[in-house]
């Protein structure tokens, strides 16, 4: 008879998208920016996807694989 095990599997995407900011350098740009995401204006749409990948543990032997692309 097979024995089962446990495993969690962990997955990631990465999604990107491009927002228009004027201000008067980078810094600038940054502070207005991650102030326009964390109100809600800039929203990343899900279509997006840059990237993906996994990582499995295995409960039953607390073993981990590297992440994985798929």
């Amino acid at each position: 008879m097979i024995r089962m095990k446990k495993f969690i599997v962990t997955i990631e995407e990465k999604v990107s998208e491009e927002f228009e900011v004027l201000a008067e350098d980078n810094e600038e740009a940054e502070k207005i920016a991650a102030e326009k995401y964390r109100n809600g204006e800039f929203v990343l749409e899900p279509g997006n996807l840059v990237a993906k990948q996994m990582e499995i543990h295995n409960v039953t032997d607390d073993k981990w694989t590297d992440w994985i692309e798929f």
